[in-house]
This record gives C-alpha cells, sequence and structure tokens, in this order.
C-alpha cells in the first residue's frame, strides 16, 4: 500500500483508557505484600511508573488496615479514569475509619499513623459504608493525579 494511503486511513480510537482492577484478599498479613506487588504490575503494565511509589504505599495502609482492624475478608480495587487513580480497600466492618490526624502530630505514636500518611500523600481520601446481600462493610479510598511526581510525599 502506498505511503499515502496509509496516511489518509485514520487511526483506530481507543475504546476508553479507563480501567479497574479488583484483588480479593483473605484474612491474612500476607495479603498486604500480595496486594502491593500486584499493584506494582498493574501500575507498570499500564505505564503509570511515576505513580508506583506513591500508589504502593498507600495501598499498603489501606490493605494493611482492612487485614489488621477487621475480621474477614477484604478487597483491593484499583481503578484509573481521568487522569486519576484511585485505590480502595473494601472490608467486613462497617465501623468509620479513625479519622486521620496530621503527621506531625503522630511521631512518637506507634499506631495511628496509616490514616494520616493516606491523608497527607494523596490528594483525595475518603471512606463510604457499604450494604450487599444483607452484608455491611465499608469502602476506604484515595486518588492519585496523573501529574503526582511519586516520591512518597504530598504534592507541592
Amino acid at each position: 500500500m502506498p505511503e499515502t494511503e496509509m496516511e489518509t486511513q485514520p487511526e483506530p480510537e481507543p475504546e476508553s483508557d479507563s480501567w479497574e482492577y479488583s484483588l480479593y484478599i483473605p484474612h491474612d498479613l500476607r495479603a498486604v505484600t500480595v496486594s502491593r506487588r500486584t499493584l506494582r504490575l498493574i501500575l507498570t503494565m499500564h505505564g503509570l511508573i511515576s505513580l508506583v511509589d506513591t500508589a504502593e504505599l498507600l495501598a499498603t495502609e489501606l490493605v494493611s488496615n482492612a487485614v489488621r482492624h477487621t475480621k474477614g475478608p477484604a478487597a483491593l480495587r484499583v481503578r484509573w479514569s481521568a487522569g486519576v487513580l484511585r485505590i480502595g480497600a473494601w472490608d467486613a466492618d462497617p465501623q468509620p475509619p479513625q479519622p486521620p490526624e496530621e503527621l506531625g502530630q503522630l511521631a512518637d505514636s506507634e499506631d495511628g499513623r496509616g490514616m494520616g500518611m493516606i491523608r497527607s500523600c494523596s490528594d483525595l481520601w475518603g471512606w463510604q459504608p457499604l450494604s450487599r446481600f444483607g452484608k455491611r462493610g465499608k469502602f476506604v479510598w484515595c486518588e492519585l493525579a496523573a501529574g503526582r511526581v511519586s516520591s512518597g510525599l504530598p504534592a507541592a
């Protein structure tokens, strides 16, 4: 085919640049490592290398809280849409997470730093109660924008 004809052919439109993955995990502390490594692979395969370090830190805190502070299974959900990465953890406990404090106030504390890190290192965070098939739980999530530099520190 001559080059001029190839140039006139339109590029196929991608169906969507949005995607979502869910990883269901047992009530097992090893799930934290499995979740972190799975997230790294997902982000690498989607070309989001700049978000990997911060996203791993956030996912580790979310999944760790779900496994350590609840009794039952949990799940990690990762969604990319409109240039924003949302990382969330579902667990079977309907109780809200402890409100995060400023990291500076937690320097000497042995517990409670996780939500403070989520608050400090993400662009936005929140939680919502869930109910499905008579079972209750919650979903705690945070977001990172595509332009964020991966340093594990809040964006300037």
